[in-house]
């Protein structure tokens, strides 16, 4: 069997350090399938080009995987100046000097596949998920078959086979010391069709759950190295399905003891329920908002209206759930009046964390990219390598920009511009807080200081 060096090309760190699940998820299936697998992540490693080569020198792999887990930031202010591409770029680079074949994949690489490839000198490419049609393409490349370049994409693997990452001890206790967060997945695939959105591209509209008590076996086992703060990774984690409810009953029946945040869609949500979520650990919720009137969030083919945002908020601040909503300006359907409602719609929500971003990053096979195409605001061969955002030519970005910086400016819970709420965000980092962070910019109604205004002896904080 092959020895295959896997290695992990993020170095992001904002909001925090993230533990590269899907490097391990590859890892797994590919020791269950014989291999001898080494896990490196650049990170880690303190993100040196000769600790790589030296590594790989004391390898000495068959082959080697780098995963890409994103282009850019996706922050129209800034992204042109962090494209993490060019980092990956620089890593496969080195892997080249090996002369062993290097094979590139993940969530990033899988939108740009055939621009990626071309752009870093890779060997070869897999689309979507990784785990089966890595180990077939080693299988054929050591029995000297020939293969394809680019692996497409296939169905989607049923949700009780989703394999559980080869959770890596040394990575794991690098991130619970830099964050004290560690993400589980507990579904793939995405119910909604939201007009910019790659999810269902990238898994399926079809929504395929992980066993719950599986969920909490890795919970549990995850606990065994000190992880009480999990993050639950998943497009949406309020499916309609109730499978979310469902995990929350397993974690309460095993008592398991952890503290816990996800990404939620607003909607119709029973207080019986938001109980049910905090005694299984609910810390915050991280809320895709996404648009700020109804005009806009209809032009997003969302599924709700503003009135639901308000009312899902109202009932979270009720229960003292820290909620953070990440919303979009300068989409379809905004103009200045609509931004002004925006503005409105966003202040009056109480006791809550607004994250606003500027203009939507496009990707093709998007209903947004082909909205832009036929606006005539993108040509349709447009190589989105370079980030391109939508912006509504109803308005005048400049404009609208400043106004919302008008707008937010004394709202130390609106983090706009994204670059500003980080350093509000690193600040609290300074002060020894661990975790999502944002959930402590959250002045409830019976809590009189901020406690990022003062300097805390709370260095372990959790979240």
């Amino acid at each position: 069997m092959a020895s295959i060096f896997l290695i992990s090309t993020n170095t992001n760190v904002e909001p925090y350090p993230v533990y590269p699940i899907g490097m391990s998820v590859i890892a797994g299936s590919l020791e269950n399938a014989g291999h001898k697998v080494i896990q490196y992540d650049m990170l880690a490693t303190g993100n040196s080009l000769e600790h790589l080569r030296s590594a790989l020198t004391e390898a000495a792999p068959d082959y080697a995987g780098i995963s890409i887990r994103n282009v850019d930031n996706v922050d129209s202010f800034t992204s042109h100046t962090n494209k993490y591409i060019h980092k990956a770029k620089l890593v496969v680079d080195v892997l080249k000097e090996t002369g062993i074949p290097v094979i590139a994949g993940g969530a990033g690489f899988s939108l740009l596949p055939e621009k990626i490839l071309t752009y870093i000198g890779a060997d070869y490419g897999i689309v979507g998920e990784g785990e089966r049609k890595m180990a077939h393409l080693i299988a054929r490349l050591e029995q000297g078959i020939p293969v394809q370049q680019i692996y497409g994409k296939e169905e989607g693997i049923p949700g009780n086979e989703i394999p559980v990452p080869r959770w890596e001890p040394e990575l794991l206790r690098y991130y619970l010391n830099q964050s004290g967060v560690i993400n589980v997945q507990t579904k793939r695939g995405c119910e909604h069709r939201c007009a910019y959105c790659t999810y269902p591209f990238l898994e399926g509209h079809r929504m395929r759950v992980r066993p719950v008590h599986e969920v909490v076996d890795e919970i549990e086992m995850l606990g065994s190295f000190g992880a009480d703060n999990i993050f639950f990774t998943d497009s949406v984690l309020n499916d309609r399905g109730g499978h979310y409810l469902q995990l929350a009953e397993e974690i309460i029946r095993r008592k398991v003891e952890i503290s816990w945040c996800g990404f939620f869609q607003p909607g119709p949500i029973e207080h019986d329920e938001l109980e049910l979520l905090k005694r299984s650990g609910l810390q915050a919720m991280e809320v895709g908002t996404d648009a700020t009137s109804d005009t806009t969030l209809k032009e997003l083919h969302k599924s709700f209206d503003f009135d639901t945002v308000m009312e899902f908020n109202k009932k979270c601040v009720a229960q003292r759930i820290p909620c953070a909503h990440f919303v979009i300006f300068g989409g379809p359907g905004e103009t200045m009046d609509t931004v002004h409602e925006g503005i409105k719609n966003i202040n009056s929500l109480k006791n809550c964390v607004v994250f606003p971003f500027s203009g939507i990053r496009l990707h093709a096979g998007t209903p947004l990219f082909t909205r832009a195409v036929k606006e005539g605001l993108i040509p349709p061969d447009q190589s989105l390598l370079e980030p391109f955002y939508y912006f509504s030519p109803a308005l005048d970005r400049a404009e609208m920009n400043a106004a919302l910086i008008q707008g937010f400016k004394k709202r130390r819970d609106r983090l706009f511009p994204p670059d500003e709420g980080q350093q509000r965000i690193n600040i609290m980092k300074k002060f020894g807080f661990r975790g999502i962070l944002w959930d402590q910019l959250i002045k409830f109604d019976d809590q009189p200081s901020d406690p990022a205004d003062k300097p805390t002896t709370n260095s372990t904080h959790a979240g």
